[in-house]
């Protein structure tokens, strides 16, 4: 049984906003009493998320649900998707625009800092369709 569930959606190229569904999931999971390390290590991957739904896609949303021993994130988006997986996956790599990487961001280390922190790892994509990436936590 979910002690919470909660949707927050991402605006592609909405670099203001960038940061503010991660923001709102840290300050929900302290208030519940969730591990600091755990909700550190979901703070980042969450941010890692949100800004490659607003970088990489035409918008998407973030869905939390937190039971009584796991947490779970999923982004889920309507945008390009990812061709090749595997090279996506590996740190560096990326797609990002030039005025994108000119803000600081696309530096190629979003996916990989999602796997690294999170306990379970998932991504599926179609190209033309977007793709979805569920995040496991134990807690």
């Amino acid at each position: 049984m979910s002690i919470l569930k909660d949707e927050f959606p991402v605006a592609a190229m909405d670099f203001v906003a960038a940061g503010e569904a991660s923001g709102k999931i840290k300050r929900m999971l302290k208030k519940l009493g969730v591990n600091i390390n755990v909700v550190r290590r979901v703070s980042i991957a969450c941010y890692e998320a949100e800004i490659n739904l607003v970088i990489h896609s035409r918008g998407g949303k973030i869905l939390l649900e937190v039971d009584e021993d796991k947490l779970t994130l999923i982004t889920r988006d309507v945008g390009p998707g990812i061709p090749d997986i595997p090279l996506a996956m590996r740190e560096g790599y990326s797609t990002a625009s030039d005025d994108v990487r000119m803000m600081g961001f696309g530096a190629g280390m979003g996916l990989s800092n999602m796997a690294r922190n999170s306990d379970r790892f998932h991504i599926e994509s179609q190209v033309g369709v977007g793709t979805e990436i569920t995040m496991g936590f134990d807690l």
